[in-house]
């Protein structure tokens, strides 16, 4: 690197942390989530204001590549959080209606979107036909668990029984479109010439599981209580990169990778451990390597050159996305004898999707299924599902007490979660 280049790689990265934290707090002064600041920090530095003037100016294109390379750093980090908070407890702890709500506000969005694709294929339609269709359902289908649960904290409803539906709810949806999206990346034959290789996907799943974690799981057992010392802190790193890059040469993506060593990490007798873990590698990844990946993600969106058909395709996506989440899983509520305003309000915190569907986003234009112009709208999509969750609840369920959120003796009996889903400080929502 050139001292120019250094020079604005450092002089870039302190205006986009210091804009990404401001417009983080003005949105959650104003109720909403401080991931909806942060990916709006994103877009205003990009081509969509000033036709890219001020992201020239700050950010040169010699040293984008670089900055490209910290944001796959953050979203490995962040995907290993979220795997690493995922808890199969809160499935169990919320009885027959989080399976059945998550199953139903997959498949319908699923469906919708790629009915939805068949009709945008004429104009933003990939070399790939299955693979566009594939991934515009999924990424209609997704709800972003981090999120959510910031959402419920903020409010107070994570220990309550709609909080504990609603997480069990995000933790099914999570995997399963990690599963979905891994498919659709495993057949879109995006390893190139050496597809071969995703057909050892399936025994580094389960080597993973059924081999790594019971040995960590068993050196846990035998340290008794771990505390995060920096050799423990190193090889953790090491495993999150390891497997990252081991899922991105069997051809999937390294997402995929971060995410399963966070699910794997022992979930008995580690629990202080792994909470330093989270705090740690949140603060760095919310406050640096985050704000990095919203501005790598904001430089796609261009929205200065949107028309009346652009307009018409936003209505429909907006339309499908809301809708089928929305219906889906307000549905299956009912079904189960949850509440109306219950109903309403688990429906509402599934539309919530945030920086989860940045990240499919992200995914699906780099393997080319999505054009930019469907991803900056996809984009747009993302942030209104997320900053609409706020609002109707306060609408359905006005200032939160236990009997609002408790409801009826007619809803479904719920085990408070055996864990709080609040965040650590400093990390992303």
């Amino acid at each position: 690197m050139t001292t120019q280049q250094t020079i604005s790689l450092l002089t870039g990265l302190a205006a986009m942390v210091l804009l990404a934290r401001l417009l983080g707090a003005l949105a959650r002064r104003l109720g909403q989530p401080a991931v909806i600041g942060e990916v709006l920090a994103g877009i205003a530095l990009g081509p969509t204001l000033f036709h890219g003037a001020i992201s020239d100016a700050l950010l040169p294109t010699d040293i984008r590549p670089l900055l490209g390379a910290l944001a796959a750093i953050g979203v490995a980090v962040f995907m290993f959080i979220v795997g690493l908070e995922w808890d199969a407890a809160l499935i169990r702890g919320s009885g027959a209606i989080a399976p059945s709500v998550s199953f139903s506000s997959i498949l319908l969005p699923f469906g919708l979107g790629a009915a939805l694709a068949l009709y945008l294929m004429q104009d933003h339609g990939t070399g790939n036909k299955t693979a566009f269709v594939l991934f515009m359902g999924i990424a209609m289908s997704i709800t972003a668990f981090p999120v959510l649960a910031r959402i419920l904290t903020d409010r107070g409803m994570a220990r309550t029984p709609l909080g504990v539906v609603a997480l069990a709810c995000a933790s099914i949806d999570d995997v399963l479109a990690w599963f979905l999206l891994a498919g659709v990346v495993a057949v879109s034959g995006s390893a190139g010439p050496d597809e071969w290789r995703i057909l050892l996907a399936v025994p580094y799943l389960l080597g993973m599981l059924f081999l790594l974690r019971p040995a960590l799981r068993r050196l846990a057992d035998r340290r008794g209580s771990l505390r995060l010392t920096p050799t423990i802190f190193a090889c953790i790193l090491a495993g999150l990169l390891l497997s990252s890059a081991a899922t991105e040469w069997l051809g999937l993506h390294y997402i995929f990778g971060a995410f399963l060593f966070g699910v794997v990490l022992p979930r008995t007798g580690t629990e202080r451990l792994r909470h330093e873990v989270h705090d740690r590698l949140g603060q760095m990844s919310g406050t640096l390597l985050l704000p990095v990946f919203f501005l790598v993600a904001g430089l796609k969106v261009d929205l200065s050159g949107l028309d009346t058909s652009g307009l018409g395709d936003l209505g429909l996506i907006l339309l499908v996305a809301v809708g089928g989440k929305f219906i889906g899983a307000f549905a299956a509520a009912r079904l189960n004898r949850m509440p109306v305003r219950q109903s309403a309000a688990l429906a509402t915190l599934m539309n919530t999707r945030g920086l989860t569907e940045l990240i499919v986003l992200n995914v699906g234009l780099q393997l080319g299924f999505l054009d930019q112009e469907l991803y900056s709208l996809m984009v747009v999509m993302a942030v209104v599902t997320t900053a609409m969750a706020g609002p109707l609840l306060t609408w359905l369920l006005g200032r939160p007490t236990n009997d609002d959120l408790t409801g009826p003796d007619t809803s479904p009996e719920v085990a408070e979660p055996t864990h709080s889903a609040e965040p650590a400080k400093g990390s992303a929502p």
